[in-house]
């Protein structure tokens, strides 16, 4: 359940991030030395990186939290 949410809002936030990078093109070419603002290779290294570690800081809480024991978790709270 809790890694479902979470690659929910990575591919919102993935997807939201590429509308901004396509939106802000010619304001990323004037940052931009030696690679275009759409060269496919760097969007598609970059939002796999991103996917990686979203998924990595979503899945590690998600592991901790199926390991505990359901009853000693409701007795503390």
């Amino acid at each position: 359940m809790i890694v479902g949410e979470v690659g929910v809002l990575i591919a919102a936030g993935l997807a939201l991030g590429a509308a901004a990078a396509f939106a802000s093109t010619r304001v990323l070419a004037a940052f931009l030395y030696g690679v275009s603002a759409t060269d496919p290779l760097t969007l598609v290294f970059s939002a796999s990186l991103l996917n990686c570690v979203g998924t990595a800081a979503g899945v590690l809480p998600a592991w901790k939290a199926a390991r505990l024991d359901p009853m000693l978790a409701l007795r503390e709270d």
